[in-house]
């Protein structure tokens, strides 16, 4: 990862959630990451080891680790979709989370609001064309070709110097067109789209499940059963209706901060922030009670399934009202 804002980010959440961490950031950011390194560090000396948390600065040591599957329980790549792929071909036993590429889109409805569209494309696009959240595919209901809607967004995007790939069925709807693309497979990351005519919200829906990566895709409409069936028939980790895709992201999401977007189908989806670090542990306390006492004999004992209130043990509810008075009489 290159910037140097996801070492603190990182750190804070494997901190919380009680994970030991081993970080490697881009070059570009390696001065940078050593003070933030240090800062941790110093952070972490009053309550645990400091060595909980490290840097490890070479290509080398990250091979050595993806190695080490008796110690590492996973990993989380963050950078180019090439780099992504190569640590999940390296991983081997060792579980990844993330995303290895950010094919977004936005899919302006019959039924639109036309200022809201031009608007939620542009920032979509323009806002940071870098981040894996922005949008590299424009779907546009064939009926705006000839509303004047298609040539303002057009032109919204041109006057943004974005450069725009014709999709194969809108290349033959126009008069005069470029070469249409090869592929909507692409992630640009930079000021680039696709754009292309749709016949349907099902036509739109079924180009996003042939062509997308699962991560964030976006309609724009005023119609309910429209924006009911986009959210439902999208197998995507985040799904919009009326806003940008940018809005995908753990900090906006109300998580805090997040180390990294996953769009697998298990465990964590979408941002993930402290809940996707975290597993579940179940424990029991009984009084010698046996299975054999619930499977056999006249007299066996039947399960009670029912909610319980969560409540603390009474002498550790105790100790956190004293803290509790404690801070309110320094503050």
């Amino acid at each position: 990862e290159s910037r140097p804002d996801a070492l603190p980010q990182v750190a804070a959440l494997s901190i919380a959630s009680g994970n030991g961490l081993m970080l490697k950031g881009g070059k570009e950011a390696w001065h940078t990451n050593r003070v933030l390194f240090g800062l941790v560090q110093r952070a972490l000396e009053e309550f645990c080891p400091p060595t909980a948390i490290q840097l490890i600065t070479s290509r080398e040591e990250v091979s050595d680790l993806l190695s080490m599957n008796q110690f590492i329980d996973l990993v989380i790549p963050r950078g180019s979709s090439q780099l992504v792929k190569s640590i999940q071909d390296a991983a081997g036993s060792i579980p990844v989370l993330g995303h290895a590429e950010g094919i977004c889109h936005v899919y302006v409805d019959e039924e639109c609001d036309r200022e809201k569209a031009r608007r939620i494309v542009i920032d979509a696009k323009c806002d940071y064309p870098a981040a894996c959240n922005a949008m590299e595919t424009l779907l546009i209901h064939k009926s705006h070709l000839t509303g004047g809607l298609f040539h303002k967004l057009i032109d919204d995007l041109k006057q943004s110097n974005v450069k725009i790939h014709i999709g194969p069925r809108l290349a033959m709807l126009l008069p005069v067109a470029p070469k249409p693309l090869n592929t909507f497979s692409v992630e640009y990351g930079a000021l680039e789209c696709n754009v292309e005519v749709v016949d349907s919200l099902q036509d739109a829906v079924q180009h996003i499940h042939n062509y997308g990566s699962g991560h964030t895709d976006v309609i724009v409409t005023e119609s309910e059963k429209a924006s009911k069936e986009f959210l439902s028939s999208v197998d995507s980790a985040c799904v919009f209706v009326n806003c940008s895709s940018r809005f995908s992201d753990g900090y906006r999401f109300g998580l805090g901060a997040e180390v990294g977007i996953s769009t697998s189908r298990i465990h964590a989806r979408g941002p993930v922030g402290i809940q996707g670090l975290l597993t579940t542990k179940w424990t029991l306390v009984g009084k010698g009670h046996t299975v054999h006492e619930f499977t056999a004999g006249d007299k066996r004992k039947s399960f009670i399934f029912k909610e319980l209130p969560i409540t603390l043990p009474e002498e550790l509810g105790e100790e956190v009202a004293e803290v509790v008075e404690e801070e309110e009489a320094e503050s």
